[in-house]
């Protein structure tokens, strides 16, 4: 088995993408080669001919496409849908399948915290993140709080989740936090209530050190993981409906130093 696959966003060069993919080709012994392709906004449209020629079997999409890849693609899974957001594209004969796997990215880094199944959720955020989170945590009790009330209700009638909205900065007692949002990424600091309150935090910022609010919440010996272990989850995902095959979760954490 072969193919050719690659990872689409701007900026680009910080993906952990390539390593886990290529970490998973070779465990099963596929050659098949990732890359990068950086592709500025507005400008998605422009791998679509490589795609439907069959030069890429696949592609993953990160920041800023992933409303353009939904509106781009021929179809969509169910999730894809749910969300308005699609992260992994796969061609079949030209035809474009759009699927979201960010949802099964929070699901796996909710387990690596021990809460395959919180009772309570705080997401914060409003945006396509917070969609797939939303979606991830709609079977528990699930709060959301954003900047802007009207957004973050636009948001939860349109994954269908019932949510209570929570005004920004306000933590929610007893609940895993969710961070949706870009705060963190570059030393930004979460509302110290909502890291008070938590009794869990999926950040899923990641960048060249650990977010403040992670740092946080081990210095007090709560469980917390950054954007990294979604960015496995929601990889191994990709990888099956890529190549068909299941790789082992630990072949990527291993891949990352995780």
């Amino acid at each position: 088995m072969s193919g050719a696959y690659a990872v689409v966003g701007d900026p680009i060069d910080h993906s952990l993408s390539p390593a886990l993919h290529s970490a998973g080709f070779d465990s099963l012994g596929i050659s098949a080669t990732y890359d990068r392709i950086q592709i500025p906004a507005g400008e998605f449209d422009s791998i679509l001919s490589a795609l439907r020629a069959g030069a890429l079997d696949g592609i993953n999409v990160t920041m800023p496409h992933k409303t353009a890849a939904f509106g781009q693609s021929d179809s969509h899974s169910p999730e894809a849908r749910r969300t308005g957001s699609v992260n992994t594209i796969v061609q079949s004969d030209g035809a474009l399948m759009g699927y979201n796997t960010d949802i099964a990215g929070v699901r796996f880094a909710l387990g690596r915290l021990g809460e395959t199944a919180p009772q309570r959720v705080l997401v914060l955020g409003a945006g396509g993140a917070a969609a797939a989170a939303l979606v991830a945590c709609a079977e528990s009790a699930v709060y959301v709080s954003a900047r802007s009330e009207t957004r973050a209700e636009t948001l939860t009638r349109q994954v269908e989740v019932n949510t209570q909205f929570v005004p920004w900065g306000s933590g929610v007692a007893g609940a895993i936090v969710v961070n949706a949002t870009p705060i963190g990424m570059h030393g930004e600091h979460l509302p110290d209530d909502v890291v008070a309150d938590a009794v869990a935090l999926l950040d899923m910022t990641y960048g060249g050190s650990v977010s403040p609010a992670v740092d946080a919440m081990r210095a007090v010996g709560r469980p917390a993981v950054d954007g990294r272990s979604m960015l496995v989850g929601q990889a191994v995902d990709a990888f099956r409906l890529f190549t068909g095959r299941d790789v082992d979760p630990a072949v990527m954490l291993a891949a990352i130093g995780l």
